[in-house]
C-alpha cells in the first residue's frame, strides 16, 4: 500500500540543523527577550549607545527633553488632584496595615519620585494599596502584635517591603516577568473582590466604634466579633460613618454620570476628612466615643536603614510576606498600567515596571515607607485629570512633602470612622461583578477559578484564597497540556478544506481515510493519553462495519509546535500498531522543530519521507490515488 506511483506536487523539506549554542541562544532570546530591547543599539557609536543605555534604564532622561509647557499645565492639575486623594488614602491604608498613620503619608512621598524617574507608564499614580495593606497586616500580626510591640511590627513591615522590592527588581533584571502571568485575569478578579469584601467587613470596626476586634479576616470570625459586641456599638460613630458613606457614594455616582466632574469624586475623600475633623473638634465628639488619629509628627521621612530586621527571629515571615505582596502588587500595578496605556495607544515595558517597582520599594523601606504599587482608583483619577507624563507623581510627592512639613497637626482630630468610610467606598470599586458575569458567559472554568478565589479569601484567609486561585489556574494549564484535544476532520463539500466534523456538520469523512488533528505540543505529560486516544479512534473506525474499508490514518501535525522523546516514542508505537492492523500512517504539515526531531530520531526513515505531506489536502489526494489504483488488487484492499 505504498505511494511510489503518486507524484506529490510538494515534498516536505527537513530544515538544516543549527549548532547547539546557536539554538540555545535563540531559545533564551525568545524566552527572556521577546521584545528585543537591544535592537536600538545596533549600528550605533559607543557614545550613542551610552546615551541610549541611560535612557533605557532611566526613562525620564528619554522623555524629559521633549517635555512642554502645555504638558506641565495638564500634569499640574492631575498632580494636585491625585494629591488630594493620596493624603486621606495614605492615612487610611496605613491604618488598614496596622501601621502608624504617618507611615501612610511617608509612602506617598519617596516612592512616587523614584517611579517618576524609572517607570514607563504615563498614567500610573503610585501609592499604597488596600489589598496588600490588609495582607501585610494579616500575615505579620500572627507573629508580632502591632499594639503591644509596635516598633518590632513596623520593623517587620519595612523588612517585608525591602524583600518585596528585591524580588520585584530581580524579576525585572532577570527578565522573569512571565511568572506574574500565572496570576490569570479570573484569579485577579476573584481575589480582588474577595479581598475588597474582607476589607469592607474589617472597616465595620471603625464604623461601629469598636475598640476590640478580631484579628482574623474570614467572614465568620468578623461577623462573630461584631454581633457579640452589640452592647459596645457607638451610635455617634455609626451616624457619622453613615453620613460620610452617603456623601462619598453620592459624589462617586455623580462623577460617573457626569465624567467632566471627575474631580468632585477625587476631592471627596479629603473633603470628608476636613469636614469630619472640624465636626469632631466643634462638638467634642472624641469624648463621646468617636476615635481620632491623634498626634502626627511633623517632618520628612526619617531614614530606616538600621531598622530593617535582618536579624529578627521572624525574618522568614517577613521574606514570605514580601514575596507574596510583591507578586500581587506587581500583577495589579502592571495590569493597571497596561489597561490605561491601551487608551492612549502606547506600550509600557513590563520588565522596566518591575525594576521601577522594586527600586521604589527598596528605597521606600529605607525611608519609612511600606509597600507601594499603582492603585487603580488613584490611576483612574490621574488619567481622567488629563495627565501627559509621570510628572503628576512628582507634583503629588511635593504636595505630600508640604503636608508633612507644615500640615500634619491639622489631622489630629481626623476620626477613624471617616477613614473607614473612605476605604469601604474605594473597595466597592474592586468588586467587579460585571467581570464575573462575563467570565460565566465566556468560560465556565475561568468563572469557577474566580469564585473559588473569592470564597477562599472570604471564608478562609487572603493567603488561602490566593493559594486556591493559583492552584486552580495551574491545574487548568496542566489539564490543557496533559489533555490536548484530538479531533476527526472531514472535507468541506466543494473545497480542499478539512475541518472538525463536530464543528462543521456538513463536513464529510473521506472513505478509507481517517484524518486526526492533534491540537497541542506532544510532551511526556500527554504522550500516553494521545497514544490511547488515537488508538481508540482507529479501533472505532475499524470495528464499524460500515467503515471497514479503512486503510490510511492521517495525523494533522499543523498545531504541534514541539515534541519530545516521549512524543516520538508515542508516534513509533502508533506506527507499529497501524502496521499490525494493515494500516498506513501518514503525517501532514509537521512544524520545523518537530520534523527536525523526527529526522534525528530516524522516525522519518522508518516511516518513509514520501508519507509526509505539506497539507492535509495533499495527503488525502495521495491516499485517494492509492486507494483507486489498488482497487483492482484485492490483497491491497484488505485491512
Amino acid at each position: 500500500m505504498g505511494n511510489m506511483d503518486y507524484e506529490c506536487p510538494h515534498r516536505i523539506s527537513i530544515p538544516p540543523s543549527k549548532p547547539f549554542l546557536q539554538s540555545l541562544r535563540s531559545a533564551v532570546k525568545e524566552t527572556f527577550f521577546p521584545d528585543d530591547p537591544f535592537r536600538q543599539f545596533h549600528g550605533q557609536p559607543t557614545s550613542r549607545k551610552l546615551v541610549l543605555g541611560l535612557q533605557y534604564f532611566i526613562p525620564i532622561l528619554e522623555w524629559a527633553p521633549r517635555y512642554t509647557f502645555n504638558s506641565l499645565k495638564a500634569d499640574l492639575v492631575a498632580g494636585i488632584t491625585i494629591a488630594s486623594l493620596a493624603v486621606p488614602q495614605g492615612i487610611s491604608y496605613a491604618n488598614l496595615a496596622s501601621l502608624p498613620p504617618i507611615i501612610g503619608l511617608y509612602s506617598s512621598f519617596v516612592p512616587p519620585l523614584i517611579y517618576a524617574m524609572l517607570g514607563s507608564s504615563k498614567d500610573l499614580a503610585v501609592g499604597t494599596v488596600a489589598v496588600t495593606s490588609l495582607l501585610i497586616s494579616s500575615m505579620l500580626r500572627k507573629e508580632v502584635s502591632p499594639v503591644e510591640h509596635q516598633r518590632q511590627y513596623v520593623q517587620l513591615a519595612l523588612t517585608a517591603t525591602f524583600f518585596a522590592g528585591i524580588f520585584q527588581a530581580s524579576l525585572g533584571v532577570l527578565r522573569l516577568g512571565f511568572i506574574v502571568d500565572f496570576l490569570s485575569h479570573a484569579t485577579i478578579v476573584g481575589f480582588k473582590a474577595g479581598a475588597a469584601t474582607v476589607v469592607c467587613l474589617q472597616q465595620l470596626k471603625g464604623i461601629l466604634g469598636l475598640v476590640h476586634f478580631t484579628h482574623e479576616t474570614d467572614l465568620i470570625s468578623v461577623l462573630h466579633s461584631i454581633f457579640t459586641q452589640v452592647n459596645q456599638w457607638r451610635w455617634e460613630s455609626g451616624l457619622l460613618g453613615c453620613c460620610c458613606l452617603f456623601f462619598l457614594l453620592l459624589t462617586r455616582y455623580f462623577s460617573k454620570r457626569k465624567p467632566a466632574f471627575f474631580w468632585i469624586n477625587a476631592m471627596a475623600p479629603l473633603t470628608s476628612v476636613i469636614l469630619g475633623s472640624v465636626l469632631v473638634y466643634l462638638i467634642y465628639a472624641e469624648k463621646h466615643g468617636v476615635q481620632v488619629i491623634g498626634h502626627l509628627k511633623k517632618g520628612l521621612n526619617p531614614l530606616t536603614v538600621t531598622e530593617l530586621a535582618f536579624g529578627s527571629p521572624h525574618l522568614s515571615t517577613a521574606i514570605k510576606t514580601g514575596i507574596i505582596t510583591g507578586v500581587i502588587s506587581l500583577a495589579e500595578g502592571i495590569a493597571v498600567g497596561r489597561s490605561f496605556a491601551m487608551f492612549k495607544n502606547y506600550h509600557i515595558d513590563g520588565n522596566k515596571e518591575m525594576i521601577a517597582f522594586g527600586m521604589m520599594n527598596m528605597a521606600g523601606s529605607c525611608t519609612s515607607c511600606y509597600l507601594t504599587s499603582g492603585p487603580f482608583s488613584r490611576t483612574a483619577v490621574n488619567f481622567n485629570a488629563g495627565c501627559k507624563s509621570a510628572v503628576p507623581n512628582i507634583i503629588m510627592a511635593t504636595a505630600v512633602m508640604i503636608t508633612l512639613l507644615f500640615l500634619t497637626p491639622l489631622f489630629h482630630y481626623t476620626p477613624f470612622v471617616v477613614l473607614s468610610s473612605i476605604i469601604i467606598v474605594a473597595m466597592l470599586g474592586l468588586i467587579d461583578y460585571k467581570a464575573a458575569f462575563h467570565l460565566w458567559k465566556l468560560d465556565k472554568f475561568d468563572f469557577v477559578v474566580c469564585i473559588c478565589s473569592y470564597i477562599g479569601v472570604v471564608f478562609g484567609s487572603i493567603e488561602i484564597g490566593l493559594v486556591v486561585a493559583v492552584t486552580m489556574s495551574l491545574l487548568r494549564v496542566l489539564i490543557s497540556v496533559a489533555r490536548p484535544r484530538t479531533t476527526a476532520l472531514g472535507n468541506i463539500p466543494n473545497s480542499m478544506v478539512y475541518r472538525s466534523i463536530d464543528e462543521y456538520p456538513n463536513a464529510t469523512k473521506v472513505p478509507g481515510v481517517l484524518i486526526l488533528q492533534i491540537n497541542g505540543s506532544i510532551y511526556f505529560a500527554n504522550a500516553n493519553y494521545l497514544r490511547e486516544r488515537i488508538t481508540r479512534w482507529i479501533y472505532e473506525e475499524v470495528e464499524d462495519k460500515l467503515k471497514a474499508t479503512l486503510q490510511y490514518v492521517i495525523l494533522d501535525m499543523s498545531a504541534v509546535g514541539n515534541i519530545d522523546t516521549s512524543g516520538i516514542r508515542m508516534l513509533q508505537e502508533i506506527k507499529k500498531n497501524s502496521d499490525r492492523m494493515g494500516l498506513k500512517l501518514v503525517l501532514a504539515n509537521p512544524r520545523s522543530e518537530v520534523i527536525k526531531k523526527l529526522d534525528k530520531s530516524k522516525f522519518i526513515e522508518s516511516l518513509g519521507q514520501k508519507e509526509i505531506y505539506l497539507s492535509v489536502g495533499e495527503a488525502v489526494a495521495a491516499c485517494n490515488f492509492m486507494l483507486h489504483t489498488c482497487k483492482s488488487d484485492p490483497q491491497d484492499s484488505n485491512v
